[in-house]
């Protein structure tokens, strides 16, 4: 028997959904729509000689064009965000067996928000780089002690007991980043735009500083999926396919939090998109990781994408955040989610 945490020799052929090749086609065309949309639309809507200007010719220096450019930074980040917590809310739910898993529900977002809080209330920290460390490990002590509170009494970690433990560990962590932030007006300044959620920010340096985690944290969820497939069927039917559960769901948890945490360092907390984009996909596709990680990135992406369009149009000419939009739209669907009997397990 293969004694590694990730069985090759044991895993079912890949079967590739029937209608696998439809749905990567117009999840593409649905992310260059997206592309366009986030590089024309906005306060100062573009038009389609600019955008060619602003993308092809440099040397041309129109007012069109500089928007162009400064929008690219800010669609590229959405984009990498957006694969990052679809990917992180795939892997989630995959370890934790719970349809009901995403960074926001289980708290890990608000663990990253209190300890970026921290850094600049009392290590005076100002660096995208900064941010990130502080994030991640925010990120990970939240996602542990959400699990163990889960873990408790009859049962297990069963899938409502992880939301309720991550609302109240969420619950209680906002409440010490409120009293950390009032008596410190300078706090409050430079946290209060990054608190609810933003790519409007965005910077080159900050998104070179991003790609590394999110190359970890996609190469592992890739490498762990068809052990996460096995774990889906039940922790002893696994352990008989060769798989080391601990060690699986040990390795995969790291890489949703260095997902989730380091987008939250930089763009702030922006719930649900790891909830919906997983959703949909599963709905779409089949339960299979194989396709269902890869498709959540593309998933996520589109839908933050979108989202923050959505948010520059409804605003115009200011902009609402694009973490709003997408709790706007999340929430009610948590809330059926949570109602569905299926909720129970995976």
């Amino acid at each position: 028997m293969n004694s590694s945490s990730i069985p090759n020799n044991n895993q079912p052929r890949l079967n590739i959904p029937k209608n696998f090749g439809l749905v990567l086609v117009i999840c593409f065309i649905l992310l260059i729509v997206s592309v366009v949309a986030s590089l024309v639309l906005g306060s100062r809507p573009v038009g389609f000689h600019e955008l060619i200007d602003g993308l092809f010719h440099p040397e041309v220096d129109s007012y069109g064009a500089n928007i162009v450019r400064k929008r690219i930074s800010r669609t590229v980040f959405s984009l990498l965000c957006g694969v990052a917590l679809g990917v992180s809310g795939a892997i989630m739910q995959a370890v934790t067996r719970n349809p009901l898993a995403d960074p926001s529900i289980l708290g890990v977002n608000t663990g990253a928000s209190l300890f970026v809080v921290c850094g600049i209330a009392f290590l005076n920290i100002s660096s995208a780089g900064q941010y990130i460390w502080l994030a991640l490990a925010g990120a990970a002590i939240t996602a542990v002690f959400v699990f163990g509170i889960g873990s408790m009494g009859r049962g297990g970690a069963t899938p409502i007991k992880l939301v309720l433990a991550g609302a109240a560990v969420s619950a209680a962590l906002s409440s010490l980043v409120t009293a950390i932030m009032i008596p410190r007006s300078y706090v409050m300044d430079q946290f209060r735009f990054w608190q609810v959620g933003s790519v409007g920010s965005a910077t080159w340096s900050g998104i070179g500083t991003f790609i590394p985690f999110l190359i970890i944290g996609i190469l592992i969820a890739f490498i762990t999926a068809p052990a996460l497939n096995a774990l889906a069927l039940g922790d002893d039917v696994a352990t008989g396919l060769g798989v080391r559960t601990g060690t699986l769901r040990l390795i995969s948890a790291l890489a949703g939090v260095l997902l989730c945490g380091a987008a939250t360092a930089l763009a702030g907390p922006i719930g649900f998109i790891g909830l919906l984009s997983t959703h949909v996909i599963r709905l779409i596709i089949g339960p299979d990781l194989r396709f269902v990680i890869p498709m959540s990135a593309i998933a996520g992406a589109i839908i933050l994408t979108f989202s923050d369009v959505g948010g520059r149009l409804i605003s115009n000419p200011g902009e609402l955040e694009v973490g709003v939009v997408t709790a706007f739209i999340g929430a009610p669907i948590l809330i059926i989610l949570a109602m569905r009997s299926k909720v129970r397990s995976l």
